[in-house]
């Protein structure tokens, strides 16, 4: 079963294209080719000169990063992707969700939907779509949104997961919290599930694990990809049967979005360092696993400081969690540790919370490497701060009118701010006990 990626604006686009290099080259280095065979199947289509070209739909309102992308694949003559398989314009959307959602998606609707219908059409069978998108700017944001509403739209039984880069907490862009809280809003009511990469924590990632002195965006679009290629890979699931899972985006909601006031994915993988480090390094799975538990205990998505016990009010408490272990020895891995009751909500088993995925197969260079995607707490943080610095914005009516002007009203903007409140609360609510 396969699955479209729809890249959406700058930074939709430039993680794409490193996700499917990702994929590529951990599949081409497998040294399986039932696994590789897998991995090509869910992400690409083979033509009949054998080119594998990206099941992918490339959409921006600006030309400039979907030329490159074009380039860069042409450059490496490894994979592909279809050229006529992306839509741009040249105005850009202003980094304004509203010139996004309300004027280019209606606008360009019917064009949208016919390259994503063809992408469908190539699939021998459909298990749904990956949406990627930053929140910050107007295309990803806007654009990004109205394409996941039509997504939902035409494909009402597919499975719609949602890739969100949320940005710096110091600001990217002047509007960023207004468009980040209006993408939020109205993507939770669409999407099945929603993956979400904070710049700060990938930022730290990069500085403090990966000792890069002068980070540009091309290191961390690198360690999103790395992330995001660590979950999709193909991997045994406890429905698979003995083989690779073919529905693998259907269990993948179903282990963590079991409920629908609860979307938010978190992810932490270990280890994580430099390249040349990893011959050096010995890795064993108690270690690991270890590691990866005091992460999720402590709220954070990196090894180092994570030494927080499992008692105290600041406990990060979990509705569901996904472990996927990758690499040598794997079935001899105990993962006990991440099925105590005191990780989770008071009204989810750990029987039905916990679920673990695995595969023998090493990862890009990895002899043995953990990730954790956490349907949990983590996540209020970055949010209610979000929402706080959106609310004090509106609060001065500072650029509302660039909103209105493009067909908003004012009380749209408070529902959103409404929603992602709720969604705030809820969350807070896991930690309640009894």
């Amino acid at each position: 079963m396969s699955v479209v990626t729809v890249q959406l604006g700058q930074c939709g686009n430039q993680v794409g294209l490193d996700l499917f290099d990702t994929l590529y080259n951990d599949a081409q280095a497998g040294q399986k080719k039932s696994y590789a065979t897998a991995s090509y199947e869910r992400f690409f289509h083979q033509t009949k000169d054998g080119d594998l070209v990206a099941r992918a739909v490339l959409i921006d309102m600006e030309p400039k990063v979907i030329k490159q992308n074009f380039s860069k694949t042409a450059k490496s003559g490894v994979w592909k992707y279809d050229s006529a398989s992306s839509f741009s314009q040249s105005q850009g959307s202003g980094n304004n969700w509203a010139n996004g959602f309300c004027i280019h998606g209606p606008r360009h609707r019917e064009v949208m939907e016919d390259l994503i219908r063809r992408e469908v059409e190539r699939c021998d069978k459909l298990t749904g779509f990956m949406a990627m998108m930053s929140v910050a700017g107007g295309t990803g944001s806007g654009v990004g949104t109205y394409v996941t509403q039509c997504l939902r739209d035409v494909y009402p039984k597919s499975f719609i997961v949602n890739h969100l880069i949320w940005p710096y907490e110091t600001g990217e862009v002047t509007v960023q919290d207004y468009n980040s809280v209006l993408t939020l809003g109205h993507i939770y009511q669409l999407s099945d599930g929603i993956l979400v990469h904070e710049n700060d924590m990938v930022n730290k990632i990069c500085s403090q694990l990966l000792h890069i002195s002068d980070i540009s965006i091309a290191d961390l679009n690198k360690v999103i990809a790395h992330q995001l290629g660590a979950i999709f890979q193909p991997v045994f699931t406890a429905d698979s049967d003995g083989h690779y899972s073919r529905n693998f985006l259907g269990e993948f909601v179903s282990a963590l979005a079991c409920h629908p006031e609860y979307k938010l994915l978190s992810m932490s993988t270990v280890p994580q360092m430099p390249s040349s480090y990893i011959p050096y390094t010995t890795f064993e799975w108690p270690s690991l696993i270890k590691h990866l538990r005091r992460m999720l205990i402590s709220n954070t998505r990196m090894e180092e400081g994570s030494t927080q016990s499992l008692t105290g009010s600041n406990l990060n408490t979990s509705l569901a969690n996904l472990l996927i272990l990758r690499g040598k020895d794997v079935f001899t891995a105990n993962t006990g540790d991440f099925s105590e009751t005191s990780l989770y909500t008071s009204w989810q088993s750990p029987k039905d919370a916990f679920n673990v995925w695995k595969c023998p197969v090493p990862f890009r260079k990895y002899e043995k490497m953990a990730m954790l995607v956490s349907n949990s707490q983590a996540l209020i943080e970055p949010l209610d701060n979000t929402l706080r610095k959106a609310w004090s914005m509106f609060a001065a009516r500072a650029y509302v009118y660039q909103y209105t002007r493009f067909g908003m009203s004012e009380e749209d903007l408070l529902e959103s701010f409404t929603f992602a409140e709720q969604i705030v609360s809820s969350y807070s609510q896991l930690g309640c006990k009894g």
